[in-house]
């Protein structure tokens, strides 16, 4: 039986990509479609070299909340361990900052959205 309290993370942008799963995690995730409502996203410039070379790019998406209620983001809900949390954090750049939000599905999860 596995007794790990899982955490709710959504990605809708590079913690989706195989790459930086490995080198954040050390593993491939297992996550299920969904989206984060109220929100929109755009594109940020990274210079963070390590970022650049998990990721592949030095352009990655952002999300802020948007003053359309119909606006919303689609991604990706991973369940984590609490020491992969702490891996996201030190893989996000100071660009973002980590809030709780309620997803479409009703499920609370921690989203990385513009500081």
């Amino acid at each position: 039986m596995n007794d790990t309290p899982w955490i709710n993370l959504f990605s809708y942008g590079t913690l989706q990509l195989e790459s930086v799963q490995i080198s954040s995690f050390g593993r491939l995730l297992t996550g299920y479609k969904d989206a984060i409502p109220g929100f929109s996203r755009s594109m940020v410039e990274i210079t963070d070299p390590d970022v650049i070379r998990a990721s592949g790019s030095n352009v990655h998406p952002i999300v802020r909340p948007s003053s359309n209620p119909a606006d919303e983001v689609e991604g990706t809900l991973f369940h984590i361990t609490e020491q992969e949390l702490a891996a996201a954090d030190a893989y996000e750049v100071s660009d973002y900052k980590r809030i709780e939000v309620r997803l479409k599905s009703g499920i609370k999860a921690w989203v990385y959205v513009k500081a």
